[in-house]
Formats: C-alpha cells, sequence, structure tokens
C-alpha cells in the first residue's frame, strides 16, 4: 500500500478498499523519445533577473520565434519567451514536464522560478521542467491599447458597480477600453487566445524534440492544458488539472467571471472562521466574536467606504468600499493572505489609520497589462452585447451575492469588442487517452468546484478527480495538503491514479 493510498479518503469506497486499486497511465515509457525538431532548436542562456524572484541555479531562458497567423505560417513572427529547469537525475528522466501558469496574464518564466525546485524534488527529477510566457505576457511580444491611467487600476479593469449598484459609468469605460484596443491593439494583440497559446504550446514540443510532454496547468493555465490535450491527445503523456473552471465553450471567460460570485461566498467562511478565533486576540487581528459576524461587519466597513473613502499610504490612492471588496476577492485565494486583510481591515476602523493597500491596488497596471487581461478572455468567446440585461443581472447578484456586489456578472469590455472572425472555442470531450487527474479545492474563490465538476464530466473516463479539504486557489505544491501533493506526484512519477474519484482530508 502506498503512503497516499493511506491517506486519501475514497468518495465511493473505503479507504481500505481501495488502497490496491490504481491505474497506471503511460507505465511503459519510461523516458522520452525524441522525435527529430520540427522548428529549429533553442538556443538557451541565462534568464533575466525576475523583480522580488529568486531565479533557481540552473534555470536557463530561451526565445521560440511563432507565427503570428498560423494560416500564414511564413508570415511575420512573435517572439515567446520560454524557460527550462533540467533535471538533476538524469538516470531517473521520462521526458518533459511543461508548466502552464494561470491568468491570462501568469508569466511561466516567473512561475517555474518560484516553483522549480519544489516541482523538480517533488517529481524525484523525473522531468526537465519547461514553461513559457504566452504571447503578450513578460519577455514575450506584447500589445498595448492606449488604455488611459484611471481606466488602468484593478477595481476599473474589474467592473465593480458603482456605491448604488449603477452600472453606468462601467459602461462607458468598456465601451471606450474596446473601441482604444481595437484602434490600437492591431493583428497582435487579436492574436492573444487560448487557441494560440495551444498552437505555440506545440510548436515548443517540437522545438525540444519530444514526441508527448506531460502538462501541469494550474487556473486558467487548466484550460490551456485541457484543450492542448482536445486538439492533440496523442502528445500528452501525463496532465495534471490544478483549479479547473466550467469549460462550456458558450461561457468560457464569460462564466469564469460570473463563478466568482458563489466561489467568494463558498470561502468566505474560512476567512470568516480564523478572524473570529481567539488566537487572533494576541495579534490584534481578531474580528468579532463570533465567525457568524464577520460578514456584516465587513458589508458595513465597505459601504462606510463608500460614503467615506480613508486616506491611504498611497498618495492619491483611498482606501475605497470597492478597494476593500477587491482586497478581499485577492485575499480569498490563500490562507497566507488572511493576515494582512484582518490589518487592512483594522485599519480601516481606526479613526487614526492609514491603510496600507495590497501591492496590487496601488496603483494603474502598465498599459500592456491591462490589455492583456482583456484580450484573452474578450478574444476566445463572444460575450453578451451592451443590451443583453446586464443591469437585471448585477441586480440580481448583488442582492444574492453582496460580497462581490455585482462585480461578476458586469457589463466588460467584451461586450463591445470587435472581431475580425467569429471566435470558436475547443469544446472538452470524453473522447482521448485517459491520462488526467485533476485536482481541486472544496471552496476555491476563483474557480468554484461546481465548475470543476463541469470539467470533469465532460472528460469522462479520461480523468480522475482529487478534491482537497481546503480552501483556496490553486492545490498542488500551494495551499499545504500533503495527501494531495503526493496524489499529484506519485502520478507524474509512476502514472497510477485513484480508479474513482477522490478526496484528500486535511
Amino acid at each position: 500500500m502506498t503512503t497516499w493510498s493511506r491517506k486519501v479518503l475514497l468518495l465511493t469506497v473505503s479507504a481500505a478498499a481501495a488502497a490496491g486499486t490504481l491505474t497506471a497511465v503511460g507505465a511503459p515509457v519510461a523516458h522520452s523519445r525524441p522525435a527529430g525538431p520540427a522548428t529549429p532548436p533553442l538556443s538557451w542562456g541565462a534568464c533575466d533577473p525576475i523583480p522580488g524572484t529568486t531565479v533557481p541555479d540552473g534555470q536557463q531562458c530561451a526565445t521560440l520565434r511563432v507565427p503570428l497567423d498560423y494560416r500564414a505560417p511564413g508570415g511575420r513572427t512573435l517572439d515567446v519567451a520560454v524557460t527550462r529547469l533540467r533535471t538533476d537525475r538524469p538516470e531517473a528522466r521520462r521526458g518533459t514536464l511543461l508548466v502552464l501558469a494561470g491568468g491570462p496574464g501568469g508569466s511561466g518564466v516567473q512561475r517555474l522560478a518560484q516553483k522549480g525546485e519544489a516541482l523538480r524534488e517533488a517529481t524525484e527529477g523525473a522531468y526537465d521542467l519547461v514553461s513559457l510566457d504566452p504571447r503578450g505576457v513578460g519577455g514575450s511580444t506584447r500589445a498595448n491599447c492606449g488604455i488611459p491611467e484611471a481606466d488602468r487600476h484593478l477595481v476599473t479593469l474589474r467592473s465593480w458597480p458603482a456605491a448604488d449598484g449603477s452600472i453606468t459609468e462601467n459602461t462607458e469605460r468598456a465601451r471606450r477600453t474596446a473601441n482604444a484596443c481595437a484602434r490600437n491593439g492591431g493583428p497582435v494583440l487579436r492574436s492573444f487566445t487560448t487557441r494560440n497559446q495551444v498552437r505555440d504550446m506545440d510548436r515548443l514540443r517540437a522545438a525540444l524534440g519530444e514526441r508527448k510532454v506531460s502538462v501541469w496547468g494550474s487556473s486558467y493555465g487548466s484550460y490551456v492544458g485541457a484543450v492542448y490535450a482536445q486538439e492533440h491527445p496523442r502528445r500528452v503523456d501525463r496532465l495534471v488539472l490544478d483549479s479547473t473552471g466550467d469549460p462550456d465553450p458558450a461561457r468560457v471567460a464569460y462564466g469564469w467571471l460570473s463563478n466568482m460570485a458563489s466561489g467568494a461566498a463558498d470561502r468566505f467562511p474560512d476567512f470568516a472562521a480564523w478572524a473570529a478565533d481567539p488566537a487572533r486576540e494576541a495579534e490584534g487581528l481578531r474580528l468579532a466574536r463570533s465567525a457568524e459576524d464577520v460578514e456584516p461587519l465587513f458589508l458595513a466597513l465597505a459601504g462606510e467606504l463608500d460614503r467615506h473613502p480613508k486616506e491611504s499610504e498611497t498618495p492619491g490612492v483611498p482606501l475605497t468600499g470597492t478597494r476593500l471588496r477587491q482586497a478581499l476577492q485577492l485575499a480569498l485565494y490563500s490562507d497566507s493572505a488572511f493576515a494582512p486583510l484582518a490589518r487592512l481591515i483594522r485599519s480601516a476602523q481606526d479613526p487614526e489609520g492609514r491603510p496600507v493597500l495590497p501591492r496590487e491596488l496601488g496603483g494603474a497596471l502598465p498599459d500592456e497589462d491591462a490589455a492583456l487581461t482583456m484580450a484573452v478572455v474578450c478574444n476566445d468567446v463572444r460575450w453578451p452585447g451592451p443590451d443583453s440585461g446586464y443591469a437585471r443581472r448585477v441586480a440580481a447578484d448583488r442582492a444574492r451575492h453582496p460580497l462581490t456586489a455585482g462585480m461578476p456578472v458586469n457589463i466588460t469590455p467584451c461586450a463591445f469588442w470587435k472581431y475580425d472572425e467569429e471566435p470558436r472555442p475547443t469544446r472538452i470531450t470524453d473522447e482521448g487517452p485517459s491520462n488526467v487527474l485533476m485536482i481541486q479545492s472544496l471552496r476555491d474563490p476563483a474557480t468554484p468546484l461546481a465548475g470543476a465538476r463541469k470539467m470533469r464530466a465532460a472528460l469522462g473516463e479520461r480523468a480522475r478527480m482529487v478534491t482537497v479539504e481546503r480552501g483556496g486557489h490553486g492545490m498542488y505544491l500551494g495551499n499545504g495538503n500533503a495527501c494531495g501533493d503526493r496524489v499529484v506526484s506519485d502520478f507524474l512519477v509512476t502514472g497510477k491514479r485513484p480508479a474513482r474519484d477522490a478526496h484528500c482530508p486535511n
């Protein structure tokens, strides 16, 4: 009996009965076999410094040239920044593991720098670890829209309604942002799609000389990984989908955002219990005597800040009710963010306090980053148009989910987006190898369990899903559940999965 099988509680059978029921995926492949480069080989060198991140010794970077438009492969090209951390145990190597960051907008180069050493250890040197900055991100070719600075704050890029629930200002901002992107973004911005990221991934696979790659995708990266496996099922060895959204092709992106309202409601009780715990007393961070009192306290404070914004430590950027709500949204991703959120609340309650805003709320995003946050989600699928009833949906969602105040269903620039051609999202199906392992928090604020279950249903017998008795977003090597980490690591190293969907307790 393996270590993980003693810890995993199967949903459908007892742990004891399930201990021996494992399936091996790709077991006959001891090592990858080079296919011969279909594209020019990469020229690897040292990576540039990453602010705030220590790049592991041995991590290398290169540039992959990809077509701007795959329908015209001999035309203009773009640069995609790629990175690798080679196995430190060559005798154990079985292939390449492609690490996909979330977002859209997450840097794979940065993610590998942050997770590479832990991932190499967890997978026992079985892989060369490789990642990329998708087009539009980090060191890859970028684009901009010419968005005014006032519209590039996180609380304006996210469509938070006015304090009274009005969306008039959101509608005008969405219209001018979409117009700016249509006017200034050009073909580069319009090429920022999941479909093109998948094509770029396959070009990277070929440049590495690999017949197959294994993939670990997190958040939006899990959707990209699922699309890659759907488009190229025989080029994927083992696939891990970590914190996954609903893959419904009619609702990708739009559906992901709207699901965040229920996700925040599912997750908030974890923060409330933490903030009411007597252990917080000594830290000065206990917000209420009971967990039930934390949400009313938070909503009342947000309402007060709507009426009377409070000067913060960031000149010219006050703490408003909207910024407090956005700070909560960010903090729900990880238990480690609970203490900073409680300090922000405490400071906002103090008449003499000057709140320290989270870094993400302290100023405007660069134009290229702001453009990217919209480009992929708008390019991938046609969103409901501006006359489709956004105000009605916002009013209903504010009443049902006051913590998010209607933001997840509000109008965005995608409602006014200009398309060169009709988007065609990929439909995820159960056709393909049974080589997928999903790992999912029970209380995920960004990709709720209900959406992940829809991905699980779409994949059918191709997948097994392990739920983790945790709250937060990003489970593997991210939220401290040893059982979940072990299940994923064993799968990547040995190909063994639970025979049925499973659950990891704390």
